[in-house]
């Protein structure tokens, strides 16, 4: 079976406003010379791009998806949420939440980002592909069911898990987030529940400010569903590697999920506008192999990334081009043009012991089961 690659260059066409960075351009807030969010299409499009130029897509299953339907859409968000941003999406966009801008057809890109991760998801658990890649925008981690926020418009992960349980394919699904900022959305949907496991890897304090503590454990029959991994700024490529090893996949070895989805951001990586992480080309990669390996061991290798952020025009498609190399078992390999810089800029051993210390205490915390408040 092939590895699945789902992209539509209608995504790409989806627009926000009139934004330097995450301001809105107003008094003393200057536009930008390149203009908009940093939530532009160029990160994605050009890790298509890499690929094609690679030759990796041509050993990739590349396919478009339909939309969500509303019926979809629905099992997640209310249909009054949905009901105006459709209105205000035809009547030439607007914006919902906080930082969420969206010109005229940003309700049909949105739902066809999320079809994207719906149609990866169901390949998978159905059988057709061994596991795929849902290159989604817009991206749909830190959306609430009825409130859009950091760039998110529909929570595409958390609807794409719906749409296979209503067909009983995935009674247990284990949901990574490496994005660099805190998956308030998918943890706030799934927080009282017992048949999907959360787990947030993100610079402490980032976005959003107030939520991906470590107190946050689930509620009700979901209590000790939810993990956050808030890692130190600065951390880098060791600290990534041993928060997997040491609290994400003893996490995965407890739950033995029947799939896994990587909420797949590359916003931690040591040149992105909107972090201060050190991850690298080869973090990504390594991680994937992590994540590969407890795939084999708990659901048969079934494993779909989602993507989610990262801001570098030029580094994100290096990242992801290797998420994609061992996702395909592909002997292709595109060399990180910033690996020896990268290398000389990582943390010293002081900080990288000072980090895992702190995530050796984080690993006791979870290894053990919350207390019911």
């Amino acid at each position: 079976m092939a590895t699945g690659f789902f992209w539509d260059e209608s995504c790409f066409w989806h627009s926000g406003g009139n934004y330097a960075l995450t301001l809105p351009v107003g008094e003393f807030v200057q536009p930008l010379a390149a203009g908009g969010l940093p939530e532009s299409p160029e990160t994605k499009r050009r890790l298509k791009n890499l690929l094609d130029v690679s030759g990796l897509s041509k050993e990739l299953h590349l396919s478009s998806a339909a939309p969500a339907t509303r019926e979809d859409l629905e099992r997640v968000h209310p249909a009054a949420y949905l009901t105006q941003f459709k209105n205000m999406s035809d009547a030439g966009g607007g914006e919902l939440g906080l930082r969420t801008p969206f010109g005229k057809g940003g309700y049909e890109a949105a739902a066809l980002s999320a079809g994207l991760a719906k149609e990866a998801v169901l390949s998978v658990l159905r059988g057709t592909l061994e596991n795929a890649y849902a290159l989604s925008r817009p991206p749909g981690h830190h959306c609430l069911p009825d409130w859009p926020n950091g760039f998110c418009l529909m929570a595409n992960i958390a609807i794409a898990i719906e749409a296979a349980k209503a067909e009983g394919l995935a009674p247990r699904v284990a949901v990574i987030d490496w994005d660099v900022h805190h998956g308030n959305g998918t943890e706030a949907i799934f927080l009282d529940r017992d048949d999907v496991l959360t787990i947030s890897l993100h610079q402490a304090r980032n976005y959003p400010l107030d939520t991906g503590g470590i107190e946050e454990r689930g509620s009700g029959d979901g209590l000790g569903y939810n993990i956050n991994v808030p890692l130190s700024p600065g951390a880098g490529h060791n600290s990534y590697l041993l928060a997997m090893e040491r609290i994400v996949l003893p996490a995965l070895d407890r739950y033995r999920p029947d799939l896994i989805i990587v909420a797949s951001g590359y916003d931690a990586s040591a040149f992105d506008p909107l972090s201060r992480t050190m991850a690298t080309m080869e973090t990504f990669r390594d991680m994937t192999r992590q994540v590969m390996g407890a795939a084999d061991t708990w659901c048969d290798g079934r494993l779909v990334m989602v993507h989610e952020g990262g801001y570098s025009e030029v580094y994100v498609p290096f990242c992801g081009h290797a998420v994609m190399e061992e996702l395909s078992g592909s002997d292709i390999h595109v060399p990180d043009p910033m690996a020896e810089t990268l290398a000389i800029r990582q943390p010293d051993a002081r900080f990288d012991a000072f980090v895992a210390e702190q995530i050796e205490e984080l690993a006791d915390i979870f290894a053990k089961p919350p207390e019911s408040g």
